[in-house]
């Protein structure tokens, strides 16, 4: 529903409240959220959000149905809408509900899908240590089909056009594109993808990026339908790819119709003024904190296009809670991304986590926690041990501590203290976790500079940091490009770090999702990459094998990882220059005169007690 739509609804219920005289009208339905739902879900309470002018004033009933009743009806301060919870019990069956709208004498009928469940939730497994995501921003990385932007964009508010040569504008990829590239992606030997938001976003300036939602219903138009995602996400299921929808419940968009018309006062914080976030997340665990400082934090708005919902206000967080378990039931997707978790309210988020693994067990679900320390990333993980307000529930948290250090750590010279010793000491924290596993790692990702701020002569530090991120622990995320060694900052904008893949898009000179479209420099990469990927691929030692590492000595880290009496063990020389050292310290798991076999080379390995190690060496051996 448009503001403009909304404006003119709200016109008519002033006209039809000042004209108490006026014979009354049959009660107007423009939209019920959800616009369907499922028999056989476990919770047996369902929210329906009724949007019409005036329609509070009318009286809702339900016809006979087998299972399903009525438990309440809800108004809020404004008059253009009605909640209506239903109980559906184990009884319901799938069918039709009869809903009759009755205002006075007159009265309109409603009908209601219920459809069935489709799946044993048991079976629904989420994303986990043995994936690895690719991250995808739709209008950046590829366009299919035969759409128009200008039929895509009727009805909307903002039909922005493309322009592919401003980086802040819509450059017009869609999830046509994504489906076209499958193939690509899956060679590539990732698992799974992370899909920046593809919920309607009709904003000024087009918000390309997706995260100010203005409808939790709809996909935005330009980038496809609803059964456009549906079909998206079933053709990588045919090609064993799970796919994470990114999901926004800390602020709307502000052109979403609730600002125009809010439902009741308080479902947005600071709903009469924009005041803006202080981004201070310290604020969410400071035993010391002030009111002031940590309603900032919370309550704020991230940006002046982004209103802040109020997650304590029950109404609004059922209608998040069921929009999230929508989207997991209609278009069978396997994971969540949650954008900006510790902005939205600590407890009715905990609340969210929990309804939703309740009806899918085996889902999994991550956590935007955007912290510099590993104090504040364990704070929000499920079972925390630093947290004393009770469970977060967060299931994964985003290792963004190793996003920040990476980069010096690896590229720089490993002495006694610099180099990859950063990483270790990061692995050295672990024991705050609950769950060190459970932790999604990356180079980069959207928010970020990329990983590479120019592309390098050679390679040798970042098929390092590439080795480590696919060997190590946690649940490891790449960002689209960087097989092709995509580069740039922030310092100009955002869209400096959200280019067009090459070849993606009509027109390009290049198409970098072939060989041949690629530099020889960007094939050393890929090929590097899609080795340790397809590798990586079903390889239960990485994904459930327990850790052990060795501080940086004389350059060169050494880390195992082990499942039962099977091994990898991993030997880095974080230097530019060669080492040779003694090999005493690794003696406990690699004895003197031993063999492995070195994977990316195919070359046996016999480990001495003195070891030479070229420039920045890679061994990853297996027993």
């Amino acid at each position: 529903m448009s503001r403009t739509i909304m404006s003119i609804l709200l016109t008519m219920a002033t006209i039809m409240s000042a004209a108490g005289s006026v014979k009354a009208k049959s009660p107007q339905i423009n939209r019920i959220d959800p616009p369907h739902w499922w028999a056989g879900m476990v919770s047996d309470t369902l929210q329906l959000m009724v949007y019409g002018p005036d329609i509070a004033g009318s009286e809702a009933t339900l016809a006979t149905y087998p299972g399903v009743s009525i438990a309440e009806t809800v108004r809020l301060d404004s008059p253009n809408y009605l909640l209506i919870y239903l109980n559906i019990s184990d009884d319901a069956h799938p069918g039709t509900l009869h809903f009759t709208f009755t205002n006075g004498k007159k009265h309109t009928d409603v009908p209601y899908t219920l459809r069935q469940r489709t799946s044993d939730p048991s079976e629904r497994v989420g994303f986990d240590t043995s994936d690895v995501l690719y991250l995808i921003m739709p209008d950046r990385f590829a366009r299919g089909g035969d759409t128009t932007d200008a039929k895509a964009s009727q009805g909307l508010d903002y039909p922005v056009a493309v322009d592919r040569s401003d980086p802040n504008a819509r450059h017009g990829g869609n999830i046509a594109g994504m489906t076209r590239h499958l193939d690509y992606i899956d060679s590539l030997g990732v698992t799974a993808v992370w899909v920046n938001p593809v919920l309607t976003n009709d904003m000024p300036g087009g918000a390309y990026h997706g995260y100010a939602t203005t409808d939790y219903y709809a996909i935005d138009p330009r980038f496809g339908t609803n059964g456009q995602w549906a079909a998206f996400v079933d053709e990588a299921h045919s090609r064993g790819i799970k796919v994470v929808m990114d999901m926004i419940f800390n602020h709307s968009g502000s052109n979403h119709p609730w600002l125009a018309d809010k439902p009741s006062a308080d479902w947005f914080n600071f709903p009469d003024e924009f005041v803006q976030t202080n981004y201070r997340l310290s604020t969410v665990h400071d035993p010391y904190v002030s009111d002031y400082d940590k309603a900032r934090t919370v309550d704020g708005w991230f940006v002046e296009s982004m209103p802040d919902l109020n997650q304590r206000n029950p109404h609004l967080m059922r209608y998040l809670i069921q929009n999230s378990i929508f989207w997991i039931e209609d278009s069978k997707i396997d994971g969540i991304r949650m954008d900006t978790h510790p902005y939205a309210d600590e407890r009715a988020m905990a609340g969210w986590i929990n309804d939703v693994l309740r009806e899918y067990p085996r889902f999994n679900i991550v956590g935007e926690c955007w912290y510099g320390n590993e104090g504040g990333e364990a704070y929000w993980q499920k079972g925390s041990k630093v947290n004393p307000n009770g469970d977060p529930g967060l299931p994964t948290v985003m290792d963004f501590v190793l996003s920040i250090k990476s980069r010096d750590a690896f590229k720089s010279q490993t002495d006694r203290l610099g180099g990859l010793n950063a990483i270790y000491d990061h692995l050295a924290l672990d024991y705050l976790f609950p769950n060190p596993s459970g932790i999604l790692t990356f180079l980069d990702n959207h928010d970020t500079d990329r990983f590479l701020l120019e592309e390098p002569d050679d390679l040798g530090w970042w098929k390092q940091a590439m080795t480590f991120l696919l060997t190590s622990r946690g649940i490891p995320q790449i960002y689209y490009g960087t097989e092709i060694l995509m580069n740039g900052s922030k310092e100009g904008s955002d869209g400096f770090v959200r280019r067009d893949f090459p070849g993606g898009f009509p027109g390009d000179t290049t198409d970098a999702f072939t060989a041949a479209g690629r530099t020889p420099l960007q094939n050393e990469a890929h090929s590097f990459l899609q080795r340790l990927l397809q590798w990586r691929k079903g390889n239960d030692i990485i994904a459930r094998g327990s850790l052990k590492h060795f501080m940086p000595e004389n350059g060169i880290y050494v880390y195992q990882r082990r499942l039962g009496d099977k091994e990898v063990t991993v030997m880095l020389n974080g230097n530019d220059s060669a080492v040779t050292t003694t090999m005493e310290r690794t003696l406990e798991i690699l004895p003197y005169g031993s063999t492995r076999r070195d994977m990316l080379t195919g070359a046996t390995i016999t480990i001495e007690p003195e070891m030479t190690f070229a420039p920045r060496a890679i061994y990853i051996l297996e027993n």
